[in-house]
């Protein structure tokens, strides 16, 4: 049998890198569209100068108020959170029938190729002039079916990623983490261009287009590297193990069955078997065996659910309290400065990079400090109080308010709120995903994962929808 001794190298560190790259392409789509809000927003507006658009209304007349135009309010950033997480909730559940019927490779290569011929469209839809409800409406089936593949793939690398050693795993969350980084600088970078407007919204959606081909072409590598092929065959070799030796270990159900019932053999052995002729027939390993498979077994998910709840929860709230504020409501924080200049960085540089950073240093701290402890009371309570978090963000500097008073107005309050809000976020998720498969037994990791999953998609869904409600009580 092979062993971890004569395992090969990994050469170059090829596979670090693919493994990177494939995390870093599994959040891109997210992402990217959180990242250009401001695009998004000036389509919607029917901005005729900026994209070589002629200039069109919302399919009527425009509504006025005695000076200006009226707008429609399409509450973009609110929609798109929520049919971003929608189906990674609902692509979540149908991951665990899918991977029955359908072969990893083909989910893998299908959901890729479908984001990126999803980003073209997107790419190809800046230079293509329309009204902006039939934009509004073309752009949520976009982001729907780019996140419903994009729950497929990151479903489907989550067990390929598995198969590895486990600081592959850790690189494939720091590719996921960098995601955010990518998008935020890829954005920044079009807004330093000196081109137009429409030119550098064609140049950011083309990046993700590159990024994602990467993606594929990394992918279809992997299995030709030495090391990699290593550990899938491995895998693969200890499955067939195990659907082989749990052959005899029917067998052994079966005698002890027939033993119970006196039926051994076509015979009625009760009366005559003793304590020398039930070891002399070797029912007795039988029946070891058979004790030996029961402590082998899986837990049931209720039992699983049982002993990680609280850490379930706390992935739930988390996220429910991040995205809840984050687009939707941190998006409409202005500068208190006015300066055209500074506008037009404000929200790329202080709302996502430096959410964005500030995740991923949260993440990184939990390889170093973990506390409070697993077991401790204090845990919950301080993800709880990441609500306060929400009132802080709404009594920013925001745009077009009708309830809420501005208490925070400085664009440096703005960033020390962010900077907490986004730190306590990745800490916390991180702390929760690692503490969890520790609260159960090595043959329930597995199913702890699925539950992880599943809560952390219910979060994100939760916070999707509880956006529309704060963004109204601006």
């Amino acid at each position: 049998m092979t062993t971890q001794k004569n395992a090969p190298v990994d050469r170059g560190c090829a596979v670090a890198v693919i493994i990177f790259i494939l995390g870093l392409g599994t959040l891109l789509p997210w992402n990217f569209f959180i990242t250009t809000t401001e695009y998004f927003d000036d389509r919607l507006k029917g901005t005729p100068s900026s994209y070589g658009m002629t200039p069109v209304t919302n399919g009527t007349t425009p509504v006025t108020n005695g000076t200006t135009p009226v707008t429609k309010d399409y509450k973009f950033a609110s929609f798109m959170t929520l049919l971003s997480q929608l189906p990674l909730l609902l692509f979540t559940l149908a991951n665990s029938f899918l991977y029955q019927c359908i072969r990893e490779k083909v989910r893998i290569a299908v959901s890729l190729v479908s984001i990126l011929c999803l980003f073209l469209l997107t790419a190809i839809m800046v230079k293509v002039p329309m009204q902006p409800d039939s934009f509004f409406s073309i752009t949520m089936a976009t982001i729907w079916f780019i996140n419903s593949f994009g729950a497929v793939l990151q479903g489907s690398l989550f067990g390929l990623v598995g198969m590895l050693p486990p600081k592959y795993s850790t690189l494939y969350l720091s590719g996921q983490g960098l995601a955010g980084i990518f998008a935020a600088l890829a954005s920044l970078l079009s807004i330093l261009s000196e081109t137009d407007k429409a030119s550098a919204a064609l140049g950011y959606f083309i990046t993700p287009c590159l990024a994602t081909l990467l993606t594929l072409l990394s992918y279809l590598l992997l299995p030709h590297l030495e090391f990699a092929r290593f550990y899938f065959e491995k895998s693969k070799s200890h499955h067939d193990q195990l659907a082989t030796s749990s052959e005899p270990l029917k067998s052994a159900d079966k005698e002890k069955e027939a033993l119970d019932n006196g039926d051994l053999n076509g015979y009625n052995n009760k009366p005559i078997i003793t304590n020398g002729d039930f070891e002399a027939s070797g029912t007795k390993e039988a029946l070891s065996m058979t004790k030996q498979t029961d402590s082998h077994t899986r837990s049931s998910v209720l039992a699983v659910f049982k002993k990680i709840w609280v850490m379930a929860l706390c992935v739930t709230c988390v996220l429910a309290v991040t995205l809840s504020v984050f687009p939707a409501v941190t998006v409409k924080v202005k500068s208190v400065y006015g300066n055209k200049e500074w506008d037009r960085y404000f929200l790329c540089v202080c709302c996502f990079v430096v959410f964005n950073a500030m995740d991923l240093i949260g993440r990184s701290v939990t390889s170093m400090v973990q506390w409070p402890s697993k077991r401790s009371r204090l845990l919950p309570v301080l993800v709880v109080s990441r609500v306060v978090f929400i009132p802080l963000i709404m009594l920013c500097n925001t745009d077009n308010r009708q309830y809420l008073p501005v208490l925070f107005s400085h664009d440096v309050a703005f960033v020390a709120i962010m900077t907490l809000f986004a730190v306590s976020n990745g800490y916390f998720i991180c702390l929760c995903m690692s503490y969890a498969p520790q609260l159960v037994r090595s043959k329930d990791c597995e199913t702890t994962g699925a539950l992880m999953t599943f809560f952390l998609a219910l979060g994100l869904s939760l916070g999707a929808a509880l956006s529309f409600l704060l963004r109204n009580l601006l």
